[in-house]
Parts: C-alpha cells; sequence; structure tokens
C-alpha cells in the first residue's frame, strides 16, 4: 500500500502544475452553466405541469455537474500510459513488482481527484458566495437541506470517484486491443454525459427511460450524489445508492483486470 500512494501522491502533485488551464476551464464552466441555468429558467418559468425536480434543487444540480465536470465525467484514459502502451515502453510498468492494474487504477484515482482542487473548489465558492452577493440567488448554489444529506453526498461522491476511476481504467486498457483507441475514448464519454445527468438532469427524462436510466452505471456518477446533495433525494436512500455504485465498481473492475490480464499476453513490443 504505501508504493501505491506514493505514487498517488506524486501524480496528484504532479497534476496540480496544470494551475492556468484550470482557471481557464473554471471560467468556462461557469459561462456553460449560466447558459444551462438560463435554459432551464425558462423552462421551468413556461411548463404548465409538476416536475420531479425543483427550479432550485435543478440549479444546484447544473452547477455540481460544472464544478466536478473534469472530477467525475471519465473524458478519457490515461494518457501516459496509453502512449507507453502505444510505444511499447510500457514494459517498464511491466517489470514494477507491483500489480499492473492496481498500479494504474491509483494513477486514474490521482487524475479523477486533482480537479477538485483546481477546479471544483474556486466554482463552488463563486456560485455559493459570490452570486448571492451579485443579486443572483436564484442563480446560485444553496447548501444541503440538511447535514443528513451533506453526509450522504460525501459519501456517494466517494463512490462516484471510484466508479470514475473504474471507467477510466477501461478507456486505458482498450489500448491493449486497438491500434490507436482513439474510438471506445470518444464513444464512452459522450454516452456518460448524456446518460449520467450532466446535459439533463435524469428526473427530466421521460418516465419510461427512467428504470434504464438508474439501472446504468452511469446514473451513480452523477445523478444520485447530485439529488442527495440538492434533497431531491432523501438521505434515507443512501444504502440503495452505495450498493448500485458498489455492484459497478466491483463489474467494471473486474472487467478491467480480465482485459490486462490476456491484454498483456497478445501485448507484443518491439525489440523484446
Amino acid at each position: 500500500m504505501k508504493a501505491y500512494w506514493s505514487l498517488f501522491v506524486a501524480r496528484f502533485t504532479l497534476l496540480l502544475q496544470y494551475r492556468a488551464a484550470a482557471l481557464a476551464g473554471v471560467g468556462t464552466q461557469l459561462f456553460w452553466g449560466l447558459v444551462k441555468v438560463m435554459v432551464l429558467q425558462a423552462f421551468f418559468t413556461h411548463t404548465t405541469s409538476a416536475q420531479p425536480i425543483t427550479f432550485q434543487q435543478a440549479v444546484g444540480y447544473v452547477w455540481l455537474g460544472q464544478a466536478f465536470l473534469m472530477a467525475i465525467v471519465p473524458w478519457g484514459g490515461d494518457r501516459d500510459i496509453q502512449e507507453l502502451i502505444r510505444t511499447g515502453a510500457v514494459g517498464y510498468d511491466l517489470l514494477r513488482p507491483t500489480d499492473l492494474y492496481n498500479f494504474w487504477f491509483t494513477r486514474a484515482l490521482a487524475l479523477r481527484t486533482t480537479p477538485l482542487i483546481l477546479r471544483a473548489i474556486p466554482l463552488l465558492g463563486v456560485t455559493i458566495f459570490i452570486f448571492p452577493l451579485l443579486g443572483l440567488d436564484e442563480w446560485s448554489l444553496s447548501f444541503p437541506p440538511s447535514f443528513a444529506s451533506f453526509v450522504a453526498f460525501l459519501l456517494s461522491f466517494i463512490g462516484a470517484t471510484l466508479l470514475s476511476s473504474a471507467l477510466t481504467m477501461l478507456l486505458t486498457v482498450s489500448m491493449m486491443w486497438t491500434i490507436s483507441g482513439e474510438g471506445i475514448n470518444s464513444i464512452l464519454p459522450t454516452l456518460v454525459t448524456i446518460f449520467s445527468g450532466m446535459i439533463v438532469p435524469l428526473p427530466l427524462f421521460p418516465e419510461w427511460s427512467k428504470p434504464f436510466l438508474n439501472a446504468l452505471p452511469f446514473s451513480g456518477l452523477i445523478d444520485k450524489p447530485f439529488r442527495l446533495f440538492t434533497g431531491n433525494l432523501q438521505p434515507n436512500v443512501l444504502f440503495n445508492v452505495l450498493l448500485h455504485q458498489a455492484f459497478w465498481i466491483v463489474v467494471i473492475i473486474i472487467l478491467g483486470r480480465v482485459l490486462v490480464k490476456y491484454g498483456i499476453k497478445k501485448l507484443v513490443i518491439q525489440g523484446g
């Protein structure tokens, strides 16, 4: 465990260097967040039927999505590892006295958690504290309705981070099976953004689609943790949320380990 912890700290520290890119990302996500909030406001103002989520909860849903955009959504695999596989330098990782999957998973975990400091904290600070000072109370992010809701969100967010890291590993390992790996690295993030609630909150989807969407692993990334934060889901459903996340984490990790095991057997490194 000491080796994995050292790797996590080293990778986390390295990724913290990209502060300028993170600052630009905060500005971009604030802009798109405002656009989405305005669209939702127009929808809630003109709708004539009761909705399964209030406007204030939908606003919180949007800002949480923008704050944790880079942390939770697996936009791609670990580019460094994929380049090592492409060039054959992955042989160095194969010689390390550590479990290869755990080694790469630790890197993925650092990749998913670093944006929490660089992007999430500044954006949450603006939407929670600055927006009310500017008179944008309706567009601001509200605190959870209770301490229990906040604790439920934290626990489910840990599960979402692990789930996202497991999905990131699938994208990383795909390089062992394809020449470029660009196909799956383009398709899966698109599916995640649609079916996780990142574009439109899942409660606003048609009723017939909700059982399917709730069963997919993607709802455990964004929809369920964010609804616990905003109060759209009560804390007493936390066990079901964690059970759903744990099931998919185990399934995806097992799948990832199988792909790594058989990928190593078929991997050809020139010169060795």
